[in-house]
């Protein structure tokens, strides 16, 4: 199978972008319907301002762009294996869900300046619920949500690498 020269870096980045508007959607999605109440933008945007209305937009610009450079860690991963294919970044989005959910995310309370953490509740400062494990603090679907957007992230990404692959 062909390497990965041919890709063009324009179309990379749209389809990057394409996956991360993707999971992002589901994600919210999930948190509107009520299914899960973590907000990666919100987190996000949180960490940088106290204002919830500019943490929001901040956020969402901030995961914007960490979508697309993750996927330049997707492309490394699928060219350390030699696979391009839509199954194989579903588990590879799988897997980022899993290291999201289980170590990241539990983690965050101890860079966060406004989180709270399992062992220290709410102050003044730290106004945010701790996600917990598995961001459970958050809902008991947060997980299943989690994963699914996750998995369609790397999916999307696989799936281009590999139409590309076959078109050409």
């Amino acid at each position: 199978m062909p390497g990965l020269e041919s890709i063009h870096l324009v179309f990379f980045l749209l389809w990057a972008l394409i996956a991360t508007v993707a999971m992002t959607a589901i994600l919210e999605g999930s948190q509107g319907l009520g299914l899960s109440r973590l907000s990666l933008p919100f987190l996000i945007g949180t960490m940088l301002s106290s204002d919830r209305r500019k943490a929001l937009v901040l956020g969402f610009v901030i995961y914007t762009i960490g979508g697309w450079l993750f996927a330049f860690i997707y492309i490394a991963i699928f060219l350390s294996v030699s696979i391009f294919t839509w199954w194989f970044g579903m588990l590879v989005g799988i897997l980022h869900g899993v290291i999201l959910l289980v170590w990241a995310l539990p983690l965050l309370p101890y860079v966060h300046p406004r989180l709270a953490s399992d062992y220290n509740g709410v102050t003044s400062q730290r106004q945010l619920e701790p996600p917990g494990f598995l961001a459970l603090n958050y809902g008991r679907r947060t997980p299943l949500t989690t994963l699914i957007g996750q998995a369609v992230y790397g999916t999307t990404l696989g799936g281009f690498i590999q139409l590309h692959q076959t078109a050409f």
